[in-house]
């Protein structure tokens, strides 16, 4: 049997998921494995869980890839991204509170790979130019800038694999008289320190989790006032003195930020709140997924799968309320295909599988619905694989409960803990409330003297 040979576009969450399901099958003795190549453009592995001061281009003139801030903490329970065979607790080997800033979150992510073995994969500084398909070999042509050399590179592969996740380019919306504004304006991507906004009125643009998060981030550090502009509706939270909500932000003059209530108020920064777009520009039409962020994109097959050709597979493109164990269940089923130990159904069931999720996607109108139905896709990839099965629906039911925790108290909620549903252990709390905590390293954190939580 030829080895096949597969190109893996990131060595983010996703990316390391995938090169671990392989790793896995080796260890596992499974014979004939493909030859991987991993492309990563920037100098190490972690995707956005890598924190840069840098904005806008990177030492090489890419775009910068991550969003990552400096007091960003999780704003999920870790109990909710567990990986089935990594807990935890065998990480820090005692238990920790269920919010922990970015980089113990790193740490953890980090801590289950064998870099000796990963690190044979991946090519890094080499970020992917173009892919091509040819329909007569059947072969994909990838061509990477390999910024160490200095020269562009191409080679051919079976499959290609793109996990370059899409949180990474910002939608920038427009707004009358945002050239004339003299203060700092900025999307979400480009926030790095919460302490540039000490002391100033700050409005964010934009009602979902980087609003909810920055906002917060702001507050805690000091500054003076903070807006939430949105859309349709607002986040519903009982804010604090010095947070607020308004509606859809109309224009400006000056500095005077205007709504559609007719209300208006003197900013000195805007923090674009807006999303990020699907975009990637090294793929032609024929293969670019094009798409909106949603549970279940259109035109991939178990979520992964590109329908008009299947041997390019994108990882990790949902919406998430789960992560880093949902890209795992990915990333096994993809390897698994690729084996040959599952065999894709032919086109046209494709299509009916992926219309009969689209359909359930359309039925969902409340978050616990939406939680509940990416569990069942989580736990439709498990079920097919030899992934460790791990109690996904007591997940999902965390998952709800921090919803209501959020809605509980949105400035405290981060002091709640949890319990594992891998290893049965209960989270730590924090000696102090999270507003409080403003040294969040991972020596800081770790030197922290948590409490035995008592549930």
């Amino acid at each position: 049997m030829t080895q096949k040979k597969i190109a893996i576009l990131g060595a983010g969450p996703s990316g390391l998921a995938q090169l671990r399901a392989f790793e896995a099958a080796h260890r596992a003795g499974v014979k004939n494995l493909p030859e991987i190549v991993c492309y990563e453009k920037q100098n190490d592995i972690g995707g956005m869980w890598n924190y840069t001061w840098r904005t806008g281009l990177d030492r090489n003139g890419e775009p910068v890839h991550g969003s990552m801030y400096r007091y960003l903490w999780s704003n999920g329970p870790k109990e909710c991204l567990e990986f089935a065979d990594y807990s935890f607790d065998e990480h820090f080997d005692r238990p920790i509170p269920s919010y922990p800033p970015r980089e113990v979150l790193k740490d953890y992510i980090m801590g289950r790979i064998d870099k000796r073995a990963i690190f044979n994969y991946i090519r890094f500084e080499c970020p992917a130019r173009w892919v091509t398909y040819d329909d007569q070999t059947e072969k994909f042509t990838v061509t990477v800038m390999n910024h160490k050399t200095g020269d562009q590179e191409s080679e051919e592969f079976d499959y290609v694999v793109v996990a370059t996740g899409h949180f990474s380019t910002p939608n920038m919306p427009y707004y009358e008289g945002l050239e004339q504004f003299p203060g700092r304006v900025m999307h979400a991507h480009d926030f790095r320190d919460a302490l540039e906004f000490e002391g100033q009125d700050v409005l964010l643009v934009g009602g979902s989790f980087s609003a909810e998060d920055i906002g917060t981030q702001c507050y805690k550090y000091g500054a003076n006032s903070v807006t939430i502009s949105y859309r349709t509706n607002p986040l519903g939270f009982e804010w604090p003195e010095g947070i607020e909500e308004r509606p859809l932000l109309t224009h400006l003059e000056g500095n005077v930020a205007y709504f559609n209530d007719g209300s208006h108020k003197a900013y000195d920064a805007i923090i674009m709140c807006t999303g990020y777009l699907f975009h990637f520009p090294f793929l032609p039409d024929e293969l670019r997924l094009q798409t909106h962020n949603c549970l279940y994109p259109d035109n991939l097959y178990k979520g992964v799968f590109f329908q008009d050709n299947p041997k390019l597979i994108y990882l990790g493109m949902q919406d998430q309320y789960f992560t880093f164990n949902m890209f795992d269940a990915q990333a096994w089923y993809v390897r698994d295909v690729i084996l040959g130990k599952i065999q894709l159904p032919d086109a046209q069931d494709r299509g009916k599988d992926i219309q009969s999720w689209l359909q359930r996607q359309e039925q969902l109108h409340t978050p616990n619905e939406c939680i509940d139905y990416q569990a069942s896709y989580v736990r439709d990839l498990i079920n097919a694989t030899d992934y460790p099965d791990f109690p996904i629906e007591k997940q999902a039911e965390l998952l709800k409960q921090w919803l209501l925790d959020k809605k509980e108290n949105i400035m405290e909620f981060r002091n709640k803990s949890y319990r594992s549903t891998i290893t049965g252990t209960m989270a730590a709390e924090l000696p102090k409330p999270w507003l409080a905590i403003k040294d969040d390293s991972l020596e800081g954190f770790m030197s922290l003297k948590f409490i035995e939580a008592k549930a």
